[in-house]
């Protein structure tokens, strides 16, 4: 992987945490985010992995889905607005 590639791949899975609010939940304490992210693999890579990410997927995709919502809901509010005060 070349280094841009590395660089934005790991800003978008730090994106993550933050989109997630782990770095609130844990104070932005880093060794309880490890901590937890050693016990997710640990989890991945159980007899269980591959169902669990089937639900993380699941409640990943409807997550995403109702943020986009939101943010269309948003935009279409934004532009009524804009164009009662056109009138």
């Amino acid at each position: 992987m070349k280094r841009r590639e590395r660089t934005r791949h790991l800003i978008e899975l730090g994106g993550l945490v933050i989109k997630a609010k782990l770095d609130d939940l844990t104070m932005d304490d880093r060794t309880v985010l490890y901590g937890a992210f050693l016990t997710l693999a640990t989890k991945l890579k159980s007899g269980e992995g591959a169902a669990n990410i089937e639900v993380w997927r699941k409640t990943g995709k409807r997550a995403f889905d109702t943020e986009a919502e939101e943010i269309a809901a948003r935009a279409g509010d934004a532009h009524r607005r804009y164009e009662r005060r056109r009138r």
